[in-house]
């Protein structure tokens, strides 16, 4: 099932659903009860979401609603993966050999504050004070249903309980210049998400789904899910070795190639570009830069 956080028409107040093509079912209506979706996560049983996946009502249209985030306040900074597809990890050695010329044998682990994370249509700040640089990242978002501590890699699909869409915006020279990446990553409204939570019970584990970018209508990325180099087995056990990964953790996994950076000469995002970042079977994250 699809999981999504929305305001009703003329409302602000934040309500739960499920995304059931093109009308949203408010939990509220089913006679669930949960304060927002980390309440959700780290409460919900089995046996909740499966009623909640057998559900049936009329619900709302869509179009009448908005859609946020589906975790608008994440409990912890968002943990991501750096270099994660060969040929990005190629494109990103060119544009910055010193930030980028690694070595890949092991995972690139850095952290994304996130204070709020808007949803799909709402916009990404061009914060023009700071960068002239910006950029996009379609990433898989891996979210834990439950702590995962000392977790063998055969037993990580255990405590996945969805995924959806991140968008790891970029300002790449702050990224570069302070030889480390989580301000350049964690400025204000650099981690839109969406458009929903897809459960882990509706894709085979590891999940393979196509993973593609547009910018203003034209094809930048396309790989797919299963072209990691370093795979959600081997993320969580390799970070649960060393730290309890509390429930509710969302692990952004990486970016194919075609950001903007890999470009001979780039031109980087300016206001009024529409960045869409799609995965198959979850859905499409569309924001626009102002």
């Amino acid at each position: 099932m699809k999981l999504v956080t929305f305001t009703r028409p003329g409302e602000s107040r934040e309500a739960l659903g499920l995304l059931r093509e093109d009308r949203v079912l408010p939990l509220e209506d089913l006679g669930f009860a949960f304060a927002d979706m980390n309440d959700l996560i780290l409460r919900a049983s089995k046996e909740d979401l499966a009623a909640m996946a057998a559900a049936e009502g009329e619900g709302l249209p869509l179009g009448d609603v908005t859609l946020l985030s589906p975790i608008p306040r994440p409990l912890q900074d968002v943990l991501c993966l750096g270099l994660n597809y060969s040929e990005h990890a190629a494109e990103a050695g060119r544009f910055s050999s010193e930030a980028f010329g690694v070595e890949l044998a092991a995972p690139i682990f850095f952290s994304k504050r996130v204070n709020y994370s808007q949803g799909s249509g709402a916009p990404i700040p061009a914060h023009r004070d700071l960068t002239q640089k910006l950029d996009f990242e379609n990433e898989l978002g891996v979210i834990l249903g439950k702590d995962a501590s000392c977790v063998a890699p055969e037993d990580v699909a255990d405590y996945i309980f969805g995924y959806t869409i991140i968008n790891d915006v970029s300002a790449r020279e702050v990224q570069t210049i302070h030889k480390q990446w989580h301000f350049g990553k964690s400025l204000e409204g650099f981690c839109p998400m969406g458009p929903c939570i897809l459960t882990a019970d509706e894709v085979p584990f590891p999940p393979a789904l196509p993973i593609w970018t547009t910018l203003n209508g034209k094809l930048r990325q396309n790989s797919n899910t299963n072209c990691l180099i370093h795979g959600i087995p081997e993320i969580v056990s390799t970070l649960s070795r060393g730290l309890t990964l509390k429930a509710g953790t969302i692990i952004a996994t990486g970016t194919p190639k075609g950001v903007l950076m890999g470009e001979e000469n780039p031109v980087f995002l300016q206001p009024g570009d529409e960045v869409v970042c799609g995965i198959d079977g979850i859905g499409e994250l569309r924001n626009t830069v102002e």
